[in-house]
């Protein structure tokens, strides 16, 4: 029997935008559990929820305060259960984040850390260190922009690759592994099928945090640029402990990483008593050209050393398909390519919907990263529209409810209603095949670019996707025809930016 996080269809649920049951213009766990009907209607295997834990939200729920309890904003423990319970009577699995890397400033921990003494044991549950006469400790810049160092009333400093309302965990000290498992096992305890690791590449620092030879070359968004701050060899064992805790379930948990590395470093995550998938974002990145996604597709699978390669390219981060591509043809397509390929894909919500970057004034900007570095990730996180009717913000809370927490565009609505078309072909077909036997996670692909922009992606000689990422129309091959991003004509020709996906059997 095959796992079932191998070839998921995994969507992506951002709590706070997608749909709010009790009018304060936050969506929370009541909302999402009265619209996992939808979800599994799509052809999804499972949910994954960002953060919903005890926070005050200064990273919108990626600064925890409490590991093991739902944010009031969110609802309640119940509320969580009642949740996970319907998920499951509906078939989907359930995956919930974790945030090993930091916590929150407000944790009952890093508290006691600010009153202990420099060099207590409270102290050495983070990075706290002395500075440089007025200088922080070292050289290195924060992620959401500026210093990486805050200085507290003492005269230390505190390491916080993030916000710095997220002070990071000391993993050299065994009490934050400690820690964590029990983290773990409370979720999994309370039905949880999986979880997805946040920063899972972070955690380790270089020991002794020496500075780094030019800082200035580290971007902003980008902890992989500073190789002193992540993706350190210790780590691995942390997930080889995880992977014992999760295999002692029945059945076994799911462990999925947020691995933003180099592919071939990535795989490094994925050894087979390490976690079962790490996201491929090389995806995300690459341009809109058939040369690069054929070399992108097949690096990826090259590198995956025996692990189901995990397709995404939307997510709560990054600027939204038909924004980021330039056309909705294009992001349809996208869509429909990472549905054809071996392994499991993720699906950000609205991204079925073809919802496009929302534009949020400066003013009502939320993202932590842009007071600090300009970086704004808040438009993508717009409210979902539900209906288009305008009252209730199309849908996303009820009628009579206040202001949604992201202010949401005009005539928004009108991305409401029915998913891609091709998405259920899409769907079903992906389905019937994996049941079949005829299609798994293992599969070969073979990948060709033409110089007109086509490209072909052969999978286990049963299938095709054919992508036409030029400026030209492209002839499908012969095969029958499973779905199609956009109109085929008669003489079996497809319009730039349209993908089919065949079968040649």
């Amino acid at each position: 029997m095959r796992a079932w996080w191998r070839d998921a269809v995994v969507y992506q649920i951002y709590p706070r935008s997608f749909a709010d049951s009790d009018g304060d213009g936050v969506g929370d766990l009541a909302g999402i559990t009265a619209r996992l009907g939808y979800v599994a209607g799509l052809g999804a295997a499972a949910v994954w929820l960002t953060p919903f834990q005890r926070s005050p939200q200064a990273d919108h729920g990626y600064d925890v305060s409490d590991y093991c309890d739902v944010d009031p904003l969110f609802g309640d423990l119940a509320a969580f259960d009642a949740l996970v319970t319907r998920a499951h009577q509906l078939g989907l699995k359930v995956i919930v984040d974790v945030v090993p890397n930091h916590c929150s400033v407000e944790h009952p921990l890093f508290q006691q850390a600010l009153r202990a003494e420099p060099g207590s044991a409270a102290r050495a549950r983070f990075h706290f260190a002395d500075g440089h006469g007025d200088a922080p400790p070292n050289n290195w810049p924060s992620v959401f922009g500026g210093p990486a160092w805050t200085r507290v009333d003492d005269g230390q400093w505190y390491l916080h690759l993030y916000a710095p309302q997220q002070p990071d965990w000391n993993w050299r000290n065994p009490a934050t592994g400690d820690f964590f498992a029990g983290v773990l096992r409370f979720w999994f305890d309370r039905g949880v099928d999986g979880l997805r690791i946040d920063v899972a590449h972070g955690l380790f620092k270089a020991a002794g945090l020496p500075d780094l030879a030019d800082p200035a070359a580290v971007p902003p968004m980008r902890l992989r640029g500073n190789p002193l701050a992540c993706d350190q060899d210790e780590v691995h064992d942390v997930y080889r402990r995880w992977r014992t805790i999760a295999g002692s379930y029945d059945p076994p948990r799911a462990l999925i990483g947020e691995v933003n590395l180099d592919p071939e470093r990535s795989a490094r995550y994925v050894r087979p008593d390490e976690l079962h998938q790490s996201f491929a974002f090389a995806l995300v990145t690459a341009p809109w050209n058939a040369a690069r996604w054929a070399g992108t597709g097949a690096r990826l699978l090259a590198s995956a050393g025996g692990a189901p390669v995990t397709w995404v390219v939307e997510n709560h981060d990054v600027v939204r398909t038909p924004t980021r591509y330039g056309t909705p043809a294009r992001a349809r397509a996208a869509l429909l390519a990472i549905l054809t390929l071996p392994g499991a894909a993720y699906l950000y919500q609205g991204q079925e919907l073809g919802l496009p970057e929302a534009p949020v004034p400066p003013g009502d900007r939320q993202d932590p990263a842009w007071a600090r570095s300009g970086i704004s990730r808040d438009g993508c996180r717009v409210p979902m529209p539900w209906t288009r009717d305008p009252a209730g913000t199309y849908g996303f809370s009820p009628a009579d409810a206040g202001a949604p927490w992201l202010p949401v565009p005009p005539g928004w609505g009108d991305y409401a209603g029915p998913p891609a078309a091709f998405l259920a072909d899409a769907m079903h077909h992906r389905g019937r095949l994996l049941a079949a036997g005829t299609l798994s996670a293992d599969d070969p692909v073979e990948w060709s670019a033409g110089p007109d922009g086509t490209l072909l992606a052969v999978r286990a000689q049963q299938c095709v996707l054919v992508m036409a990422m030029g400026d030209r129309d492209v002839r499908v091959p012969a095969g029958t025809i499973l779905a199609a991003s956009g109109p085929v004509s008669q003489t079996r020709t497809i319009p730039p930016d349209t993908a089919v996906w065949l079968s040649l059997q």
